[in-house]
């Protein structure tokens, strides 16, 4: 039995067994409302969970802790494909917060992560309050809108009457669907690459979830009978005495070029019987939104997505290129995980970086968690300097590196895990 930091008895943790998965599972259900999930849900979930990279907290043989990793690739900017521990399925009983249990998790898993060679850790969270003291900061954004079709236009690129949509059934369609998102990966960061099983997700359908919606539907946008793009939805259908009011309920949508971008976004505009499109979880910069012709009817609400952590400062600095030039030397500030504490001078450009230990003056100053917020090129050291969260050490040193961290698109995560 291990003790927390105040002292008091902590539950013990190790690696989930096989056979504990169960057991471990039905903990994690519970500490999220405790509401079943359907046969198919959980059998995927299963299915993709590594019990060797699962930790369980034990008071006797009850589990009172819980939390998982998936090997993930994560795109940074540049387009490489850089190893990332998916924190995921982080939870405490009810009966045991406030004993340490969390902090025991945490600290366990960003040393087995380090211990793996994988620079960095994301989540998402289902309240974010929670990780930044871990050193987790915000990385990426997204959108929901909800897009009143009765009322706002879109005005298409040339070539859009070019591309052809129809009707598919989303398994039959699957491996095509893949290869578009295959295609869009390397392009924006933030994305993960899929790895095998994660195909399925997008396809889950429990009747639970559809809150009245239709079975989920898919359309694949081709040119010259080439697919080009793709689009998942649910139609709900309402009625008011005017009239249909149904709803087009956005579960995913990728296509490769922007006539294909639109096409399909036209499509989900007029399907008949709706008068609102629900988009969730999309791009922060998407086109769309340029296309239309009253943004304000959009009903634009922007949220917090994935949360990032370097698990190695050096590494994961050295792992994306930078959008200009940057010789600057960075103070790390590292509570949590004290071997990135410290002075890094950070050099790179377009074509790579170096990033390695110094004794030289420092430049910038920050936490961990800012560098993290950055490092997707989403958030703006300048920003985050305007909020008192970095220190400028030296005159000008701020500009270079907020200019260099940028990215020209905006990073994204298409899904949570």
């Amino acid at each position: 039995m291990g003790t927390n930091m105040a002292g008091s008895p902590a539950a013990d943790l190790r690696v989930v067994r096989p056979e504990e998965q169960d057991t471990w599972y039905d903990s994690l259900i519970r500490s999220f409302g405790g509401v079943p999930e359907s046969p198919e849900e959980r059998r995927l979930w299963l299915s993709l969970i590594e019990t060797d990279r699962s930790l369980a907290a034990w008071d006797g043989a009850e589990v009172v802790g819980t939390a998982g990793a998936f090997a993930f690739r994560l795109t940074v900017p540049g387009g490489a494909s850089v190893p990332a521990a998916g924190v995921t399925m982080v939870s405490v009983s009810a009966t045991h917060r406030r004993r340490g249990v969390l902090t025991s998790m945490m600290r366990r898993q960003l040393d087995d992560v380090r211990a793996w060679g994988w620079p960095l850790a994301v989540l998402t969270a289902s309240e974010p309050v929670i990780y930044g003291r871990f050193g987790y900061g915000v990385a990426t954004y997204h959108v929901n809108a909800e897009i009143d079709t009765s009322r706002v236009r879109l005005s298409v690129p040339p070539g859009t009457d070019d591309v052809r949509i129809r009707y598919a059934a989303p398994d039959a369609v699957l491996d095509v669907c893949e290869a578009i998102y295959a295609h869009r990966v390397p392009l924006r960061p933030g994305l993960p690459a899929r790895q095998p099983g994660w195909e399925r997700v997008g396809l889950l359908d429990p009747e639970s979830e559809r809150d009245g919606a239709s079975p989920l539907q898919c359309v694949v946008a081709e040119r010259d009978g080439e697919a080009v793009g793709f689009a998942r939805f649910r139609v709900k259908l309402d009625w008011e005495p005017a009239g249909p009011k149904g709803r087009v309920v956005l579960e995913d949508l990728e296509a490769v070029d922007p006539a294909a971008h639109a096409a399909v976004w036209r499509f989900l505009f007029g399907i008949d019987l709706t008068s609102t499109v629900d988009a969730r979880r999309r791009p922060v910069d998407e086109p769309w939104q340029y296309l239309v012709s009253d943004i304000r009817r959009c009903r634009l609400l922007v949220r917090d997505s994935l949360h990032l952590r370097l698990v190695d400062v050096g590494a994961a600095l050295e792992a994306r290129t930078y959008q200009a030039p940057v010789d600057v030397v960075l103070e790390v500030e590292d509570v949590f995980c004290p071997w990135n504490d410290g002075r890094w001078r950070l050099t790179g450009d377009g074509r790579g970086a170096v990033c390695s230990r110094t004794e030289d003056p420092a430049d910038l100053a920050l936490s961990v968690r800012e560098l993290g917020a950055a490092y997707l090129g989403g958030v703006s050291l300048g920003s985050l300097a305007d909020a008192g969260r970095v220190r400028e050490l030296r005159p000008g040193a701020l500009a270079e590196a907020a200019l260099a961290f940028g990215s020209p698109v905006a990073p994204w995560l298409p899904h949570g895990f």
